[in-house]
């Protein structure tokens, strides 16, 4: 699937790794006089005086948008193929799949958190999933422009193409009989994440183990954002 209309990332973080992106096409930037005194901007991006106002008519009034908008191009889909080779030879590697997960705000988070534990890309089906959105560059807190976010067509297939690559494919299941600190994950691992339903069958059938965090039973679940925080923390213990 291929997102042709132009997205608004906001915020100054989000807004200067974008700029550092060199996969990043952006056609223009709205600031205010105070955010530009803030943000270094390349002369080659034209730039266009704003004030709070027009801003938050452009990304809406609860979005917080520090003073500058920047109307991008989406990023293309990111080869899986070389990401898989560049970590060939790699001992120590860890993939994130998400399956289901609807909520952009929820994949900018794990975005942000895939940075901050290692993890090298963050893999999510293509039907099912959100597009870019400003609100997922925005919780990603400009992660979006740094690690690669890959949409595949099958994500069955797609884990048996990793467990061909020597990943070793963990599901996250509320059910599962093993806590996933009292399990050993594997060096080169896939932690692989559903909704608040859960992963779907086929996707709970192609892990090789699944693994549950240790919850008192009175909370049913986590938000899958805090869930896959914890998982990659536990990976990297």
């Amino acid at each position: 699937m291929k997102q042709n209309k132009d997205i608004l990332i906001y915020g100054k973080h989000p807004v200067e790794l974008a700029i550092k992106n060199p996969h990043r096409t952006i056609k223009e930037i709205y600031i205010t006089k105070q955010a530009l005194d803030e943000i270094e901007i390349p002369k080659n991006i034209p730039i266009h005086p704003a004030d709070n106002r027009l801003l938050e008519n452009m990304v809406g009034h609860e979005a917080v948008h520090q003073g500058v908008v920047a109307v991008c191009h989406p990023l293309s889909n990111p080869d899986l193929n070389q990401i898989l080779r560049d970590l060939k030879d790699v001992d120590r590697a860890l993939l994130i799949v998400l399956d289901q997960v609807s909520d952009p705000r929820n994949i900018g988070a794990i975005l942000r958190s895939s940075v901050a534990f290692g993890a090298s890309a963050v893999i999510i089906p293509e039907a099912g999933s959100p597009s870019e959105t400003g609100a997922m560059a925005k919780a990603a807190s400009g992660a979006l422009d740094l690690i690669p976010l890959v949409r595949v067509a099958n994500l069955a297939r797609t884990l048996d193409i990793l467990k061909k690559s020597d990943f070793w494919c963990v599901g996250m299941d509320g059910y599962a009989h093993d806590t996933i600190g009292n399990s050993k994950l594997p060096k080169r691992c896939v932690l692989v994440l559903g909704s608040e339903d859960g992963m779907r069958d086929l996707t709970k059938k192609s892990c090789d183990m699944l693994v549950k965090l240790p919850m008192n039973p009175a909370i049913e679940s986590l938000n899958v954002s805090i869930a896959a925080a914890i998982a990659m923390y536990e990976w990297t213990r």
